[in-house]
């Protein structure tokens, strides 16, 4: 199996490993990534080079983590934000996050996304929109509860020069009526070749970039897409296999022991996230949107 593979969920195979005293271990199931799986490293860290990035562009903000999940990704954004409240409804990963991200500018609540209500300055929705029944909805009411809110952070909303993220200048936070931060994989490289969507059971819809913009404009005003790339070893990898590298390493046997030293090894500098005018999004892994009002 590829890092970039994304097999149908199976019964959990794999739990998290050297939890603190007191936090109970979440197993992998397919439905949402977690940190401290190695066999997990690939999808966890494309989640976590988001997270960082947003980070970047929340400092001193309020921020409410949609679907948070096991709660990594709200412990990221507390870093820089004023605040964060992870919202996430299943309550085994809420029991866990609440116990293993006690910060003082953190709080866990047990919630559905479409109901939690609360004023903020930025709202997070990372992988989840392709769950959902009904989209528009949701970012409906994400647009409300940033509508209307002054931004207060310090860093600008943009994407620098190297790709990654630098603020943008001096000055006040360019969010003005508070910004919602959108991403989902693209169906186009998420999908096996040839077919028009993923195995993953969970999924309700899957997004190519047209669609999934045409959607977040539905309902906001302004729409600043980027897409997530890979770099480094991970666009190595990418390259070799172009080149029929799972046909040798497969006939050579080497292929669990392989994977088994590669994936670990996968960091969050091997992924990039690139502007609309910089790549072809249609080649994006993920597609980041960030909309206000």
């Amino acid at each position: 199996m590829t890092p970039t593979s994304h097999p149908a969920p199976a019964p959990p195979l794999h739990q998290q490993r050297d939890q603190p005293t007191g936090v109970p271990p979440l197993a992998l199931t397919g439905e949402r990534t977690l940190p401290d799986v190695p066999e997990e490293n690939y999808w966890f860290r494309r989640h976590l080079v988001v997270y960082e990035w947003i980070a970047a562009r929340v400092q001193g903000l309020r921020v409410i983590d949609m679907a948070c999940g096991e709660g990594y990704g709200s412990d990221v954004l507390a870093h820089a934000a004023a605040s964060v409240v992870g919202v996430d409804a299943n309550p085994e990963a809420h029991e866990h996050a609440r116990l293993r991200y006690a910060r003082a500018n953190v709080r866990f609540v047990r919630d559905l996304l479409d109901s939690f209500s609360e004023d903020a300055d930025a709202v997070v929705c990372l992988q989840t929109i392709e769950h959902l029944q009904e989209p528009g909805a949701v970012l409906e009411h994400f647009r409300s509860l940033v509508e209307g809110t002054p931004g207060t952070g310090t860093q600008s909303v943009g994407l620098g020069s190297a790709g990654l993220g630098q603020a943008q200048g001096p000055g006040p936070a360019r969010l003005g009526r508070g910004v919602v931060f959108v991403s989902t994989p693209n169906v186009l490289t998420l999908a096996p070749k040839g077919a028009s969507r993923s195995g993953n059971p969970w999924h309700v819809h899957e997004y190519r970039r047209a669609e999934f913009e045409q959607l977040c404009r539905g309902h906001f005003a302004e729409v600043e897409m980027y897409g997530l790339f890979h770099a480094r070893k991970l666009r190595a990898h990418e390259l070799a296999l172009r080149l029929g590298w799972d046909r040798v390493h497969s006939r050579l046997g080497l292929t669990r022991h392989f994977y088994e030293r590669f994936t670990p090894a996968i960091a969050c500098s091997d992924f990039v996230l690139r502007a609309a005018h910089e790549a072809d999004l249609d080649r994006a892994m993920d597609f980041v949107a960030v909309c206000r009002p």
